[in-house]
């Protein structure tokens, strides 16, 4: 059975060192940020949609029931805004998507809830082709305290973490369009052109 109760964390506390300091998440796409983009698709799916993020936290309250912010002020990376998640998480699991993956469909999302849900004790992670996608998981919130540990131990990847509790694989092909991520300005404007149809 697929999974029910779940909270939604939209990672969008990054940098954006690619993005030349830019706040990734609300840069056009498509004629709307690209958080929008993101918060379309989820918002259906759970009464309890975060967003982590350090900055424009008046901009990004419109897209969320709620924010979080790192613990630290130097943008320690993704597993910060996942701990912050996890510890404000108001369902049994949580899944993770990060801000800068428009093309994120409802046929992905439910099929991460469906193999969670197979396995509701052990996180799942994407895999494209022969690489982990950690940032796209489903992780249990039972497991924050391991995460913590692992955050004070000086662990700062989340696949790091999730590969040991024996993580699932959700299986995506090479190159999964929905997977991508629109870090730099070059893909997002190819991307942006591409679906305007402009060679």
């Amino acid at each position: 059975m697929p999974l029910t109760d779940f909270s939604i964390l939209l990672l969008a506390g990054g940098r954006g060192q690619r993005m030349g300091g830019q706040d990734k998440g609300l840069l056009p796409f498509r004629g709307q940020p690209l958080i929008a983009h993101l918060h379309a698709t989820v918002r259906p799916l759970t009464d309890d949609l975060i967003i982590s993020c350090n900055r424009n936290q008046a901009r990004y309250a419109a897209y969320a029931d709620r924010l979080v912010g790192d613990d630290s002020r130097d943008f320690p990376g993704p597993l910060a805004g996942i701990r912050a998640g996890l510890a404000v998480a108001r369902h049994p699991h949580l899944l993770v998507l990060p801000c800068d993956a428009p093309q994120v469909d409802r046929s992905l999302l439910l099929d991460m809830l469906e193999q969670a849900g197979a396995h509701p004790g052990q996180p799942l992670m994407v895999r494209q082709g022969e690489h982990w996608e950690p940032l796209f998981c489903v992780i249990p919130v039972a497991l924050a305290g391991i995460f913590e540990s692992a955050w004070a131990a000086g662990e700062r990847s989340p696949r790091q973490i999730m590969l040991p509790l024996q993580a699932q694989a959700l299986q995506c092909p090479e190159g999964d369009a929905r997977l991508a991520n629109l870090n730099t300005p070059q893909l997002l404007q190819h991307c942006d052109s591409r679906l305007d149809g402009q060679p």
